[in-house]
């Protein structure tokens, strides 16, 4: 069979079962995936071709487990303007998503403790500026000009499965001057961002490395019993707060 005989050659998608239409295949390592299926992928995972069929099947579970995370999420601080992060600090878990309806956008539901670092970087885009001759040629200045805007993106550094990143553009437009109100304003919410989630990750680490460390008796400054503080720091004879 020739090349375009393979093209047109009818292809089921490994995952679901269905028939796949044309141009509307996805390649895995070893099968085919529909646009469908596809569709139901983390939109940070990026090493789709890479992946076996096994290990989507694998993603499509974990992405189907955390709409239940989704709905009990309860965002209580959002972060960004276009793209945003939403967190939920009494659960300590946070999504990143432009979806208005991010309910139904099914976002990956992240723990602050997958959190393992975060940058901020901006990038420039450069345009070269031209000027038109007699005889309406384009030509370059000498020495060359060029019209400079600027992106601040985030980059959050995470600990899952299936991708290690997230980044996300935190200006709405891109910046035509540096340092002018809009560069700073993007600069501020993607430090913003930074320093919230680098705390959050800091103060759940805390928790856990408090939780895990071996207790030891402590006096009851209220009603003088020596006891064993509980899992919220009281005293199990009179309630009472140790510190």
């Amino acid at each position: 069979m020739g090349l375009f005989g393979k093209m047109f050659e009818k292809k089921t998608c490994s995952i679901c079962g269905g028939e796949i239409g044309l141009l509307g295949n996805r390649k895995l390592e070893d099968g085919n995936l529909c646009k469908e299926c596809a569709g139901k992928l983390s939109p940070f995972f990026s090493d789709r071709r890479a992946s076996t069929v096994e290990q989507i099947a694998e993603q499509l579970e974990y992405r189907e487990a955390n709409r239940q995370k989704v709905a009990e999420l309860n965002v209580t601080r959002t972060l960004g303007c276009d793209m945003k992060v939403m967190l939920d600090e009494d659960a300590k878990r946070f999504i990143v998503t432009r979806n208005s309806r991010w309910r139904d956008a099914n976002p990956d539901v992240m723990d602050f403790s997958q959190v393992t670092g975060c940058d901020t970087e901006i990038r420039e885009t450069r345009s070269e500026l031209t000027w038109k001759d007699d005889e309406g040629h384009s030509q370059s200045y000498d020495p060359p000009r060029y019209d400079i805007d600027y992106d601040v993106y985030v980059t959050i550094h995470v600990n899952s499965p299936y991708f290690n990143e997230i980044t996300l553009k935190v200006n709405d437009y891109r910046i035509e001057e540096r340092n002018s109100v809009e560069y700073r304003e993007a600069e501020r919410q993607a430090q913003q961002i930074r320093e919230a989630l680098t705390q959050l990750r800091e103060t759940v680490r805390e928790q856990a490395a408090a939780a895990a460390a071996p207790k030891t008796a402590q006096t009851c400054p209220f009603c003088g019993a020596t006891t064993v503080p509980d899992a919220q720091g009281r005293c199990e004879y009179c309630g009472g707060a140790m510190g």
